[in-house]
């Protein structure tokens, strides 16, 4: 296919769907783990923080790939393979917050655990699109 996300699937990263991010460890194993992430019209944007096997993983091995997967048809899914192009800490704090309304309805994500609130670095992973599957 292309490096464009299909109109017809976009809801599947603007939607609160629970993501799956498949980033290469140092020995080359993939490693998946379960994301929130947004969608800002040309990149898919993951928030984690920089403590994190994938936050190294990323850093050292920009190849990642994001499979989305409708809950109600499985059938409905989204492959973005791509690459980290950019990873920033400046407004990943608020987009945690944006994650946590979208996914959670909740306004603050440290609602529900203020130890960590100030206590750990959120960044922001901007994924660019290389090779995009679904139906």
């Amino acid at each position: 296919m292309s490096n464009v996300i299909p109109d017809d699937l976009k809801h599947l990263l603007k939607e609160p769907i629970v993501v799956g991010l498949v980033t290469l460890m140092p020995d080359g194993q993939p490693q998946a783990t379960p994301v929130w992430c947004s969608y800002d019209g040309e990149h898919i944007l993951v928030n984690s923080t920089n403590t994190r096997q994938k936050d190294e993983n990323m850093r050292e091995r920009p190849q990642v790939t994001v499979l989305a997967i409708n809950p109600e048809n499985p059938y409905n899914y989204l492959e973005v393979r791509g690459e980290v192009v950019e990873i920033t800490e400046a407004g990943a704090l608020e987009h945690i917050h944006q994650l946590a309304k979208m996914y959670f309805n909740r306004d603050d994500f440290y609602a529900g655990m203020p130890e960590l609130r100030g206590k750990e670095t959120r960044v922001i992973y901007k994924i660019k699109p290389l090779h995009v599957t679904g139906q």
